[in-house]
């Protein structure tokens, strides 16, 4: 499974560029708002899961952020943040992994994740994608998951998702993990479709002494 997906991401980025994927963003707008809503300090540390070519990195790094990490399955979609980074990609820890089996070097205070959760539709590859939240995430960091919404899209990039409400995300996460807020965002496609996600923020519980 996770070679087919190791496959299917690279085939992507190897034939297509960045911005002529569907989940394209000029910059992304919401993530902003919820990682400033969060009250992260600057060097606490970000890693942007399935962050693979997204500008978001570029944004952090602009607003001063530090200990930036970003995690893929796919070595093309880094390699095009890398080249796009010039002499700051240096400034940013690149990880070649599947997150359900990604084995952290460092814990952060923020896991970002936009559009990697819902093409999880094994219920075993999203036990482990949990369990490789907890291992990288501090004991009261927060979570910023977005996928597909109640009425979004059945299908992307030709892989069948799993869309969420909240009732539904949190049921997966498990009672570690709080949930702070949800927003709606309809995206538009590069070539002028919409797509609706449903963005959710997360809090760690602290645990009990």
């Amino acid at each position: 499974m996770q070679a087919k997906r190791k496959e299917h991401w690279n085939q992507v980025y190897q034939t297509k560029a960045p911005e002529d994927v569907s989940w394209f963003q000029t910059r992304p707008t919401t993530s902003l708002k919820l990682i400033e809503a969060s009250g992260l300090q600057k060097d606490a540390g970000i890693i942007d899961v399935g962050g693979g070519a997204s500008v978001l990195v570029d944004v952090l790094l602009d607003a001063g952020f530090t200990k930036l990490a970003v995690l893929d399955i796919s070595v093309a979609a880094l390699e095009h943040a890398r080249q796009r980074l010039g002499k700051r990609a240096s400034s940013v820890e690149w990880c070649e992994a599947d997150v359900t089996k990604y084995d952290p070097t460092r814990r952060v205070g923020l896991w970002h994740d936009r559009a990697v959760f819902h093409f999880l539709t094994d219920k075993a590859d999203r036990q482990n994608y949990v369990e490789t939240l907890k291992r990288t995430l501090t004991d009261d960091g927060h979570v910023i998951i977005a996928t597909f919404a109640i009425d979004g899209p059945l299908k992307c990039s030709g892989l069948e998702v799993a869309r969420y409400d909240a009732p539904s995300i949190c049921s997966e996460l498990g009672p570690d993990f709080h949930l702070v807020e949800q927003m709606e965002e309809t995206h538009t496609t590069p070539w002028d479709t919409t797509q609706k996600f449903s963005y959710f923020r997360f809090h760690r519980r602290k645990r009990a002494a």
